[in-house]
């Protein structure tokens, strides 16, 4: 294929450029992202960029002189717009039109926003690199923060708040934070790290719309009460950027619908990262995985499809995530949903560390770990065949 059009330049599409050189692809390599800037990590918005410390963040994944002399272009600040799937064709946002041999589709997502209806205030949210910057401009020391949801992202924005000073309280939706994808054990500990911070936990509440109160802003909450903030901030997840393949006859299903190799079914196209769903055979289903690892492992196998080589099959991948909370490293590693045991492996609480196994059928399917960073990938190679198996 000799050439190759990738749409996004995040982890999974800059991973496939760089993967397609290291396998010796000696065509074309077009890089195309909506924003200007040079391709960046997103991990650091909610914790380097928001506290002030984005210089030592190493935002960039590459100068641009490195993506001059692997010989990838770089076409930013235009949007793709539309695919023409039968001819891989690509227009984006002035009208331009790019046919590839070849065409990744790694557009990745969006921040889900609190109904724009319901608010009357603005909410804000962190994506990117633009929204973490105009957060950064509102924070002040003494502020009350209200982050609507509880998951990373939030938490991660929560954190970065406390250490600036702010009065920070998170609204979930369930009764505990994390609660869905690591269990009662590890939520109940992540909850006590954020209390242990001085963040205001309302769990097993939702915040129904916000109103204006002067200069504040009110939350109407579920059970009939309300709170007042200076800022409010969104951490409700994200959806898929698909919208612009809609009518080209690709499958969208909660993302672009692929094999385990990120084939989506049409020759020569192929998704991997947050906007692709990617056939589990772990799990038996389509599921989108948000996270950083998953992300450039699915670019190293695309990369191998398209340049005909051999890859480790994604079916013995092993999920990681990582997140960075008051003052303190939580890894998650495997699978941790749906664990009919959970137990702890180990406990310092002197220096708040914890690591929990998550086991199903007898056997260990997951871990989760605080503050226990070489306890926790010793599990690497123990899960890696477990993966394997359940395929």
């Amino acid at each position: 294929m000799a050439r190759v059009v990738i749409v996004g330049a995040s982890v999974a599409g800059v991973g496939v450029a760089n993967e397609l050189r290291r396998l010796g692809h000696a065509g074309e390599i077009l890089l195309v992202d909506g924003q200007d800037h040079l391709p960046y990590d997103r991990p650091p918005l909610s914790k380097a960029v928001l506290l002030g410390e984005e210089a030592d963040a190493g935002l960039p994944f590459h100068e641009a002189a490195h993506y001059a002399g692997i010989g990838v272009e770089l076409v930013l600040g235009r949007a793709a717009v539309s695919l023409d799937a039968a001819t891989r064709t690509i227009t984006l946002a002035d009208g331009t039109r790019l046919r590839g041999d070849a065409v990744v589709i790694a557009s990745g997502a969006r921040a889900r926003r609190f109904p724009a209806g319901l608010a009357e205030g603005p909410v804000w949210t962190i994506r990117d690199l633009a929204d973490a910057h105009a957060l950064r401009r509102q924070l002040r020391p003494g502020m009350r923060l209200a982050v609507v949801g509880g998951g990373f992202v939030g938490a991660e924005v929560a954190s970065s708040a406390r250490k600036l000073g702010l009065e920070v309280a998170v609204f979930e939706a369930a009764p505990l934070p994390f609660l869905r994808i690591l269990g009662p054990t590890v939520a109940a500990e992540l909850a006590a790290l954020h209390e242990g911070a001085g963040v205001a936990l309302r769990c097993g509440i939702t915040v129904d719309r916000i109103s204006r109160h002067g200069a504040a802003q009110r939350l109407h909450l579920s059970d009939g009460g309300s709170e007042e903030a200076d800022l409010v901030v969104a951490g409700l997840g994200c959806l898929p950027n698909v919208e612009w393949l809609e009518g080209s006859g690709l499958p969208l299903v909660n993302g672009v619908v692929c094999d385990a190799f990120g084939r989506t079914g049409v020759d020569g196209i192929f998704a991997a990262g947050d906007a692709a769903a990617w056939f589990s055979p772990l799990a038996g289903r389509h599921e989108r995985h948000e996270h950083w690892t998953a992300a450039r492992e699915q670019a190293r196998i695309v990369a191998a499809a398209i340049a005909g080589t051999e890859a480790t099959a994604w079916e013995a991948f092993v999920p990681y995530f990582w997140s960075d909370l008051h003052g303190r490293r939580v890894q998650v590693l495997g699978d941790t949903a749906g664990a009919e045991e959970v137990s702890f492996a180990h406990r310092d609480e002197a220096r708040g560390a914890f690591l929990v196994e998550y086991r199903h059928g007898g056997r260990i399917v997951g871990v989760a770990g605080c503050n226990a960073g070489a306890r926790t990938m010793r599990y690497l190679a123990q899960l890696a065949p477990a993966a394997a198996e359940a395929a």
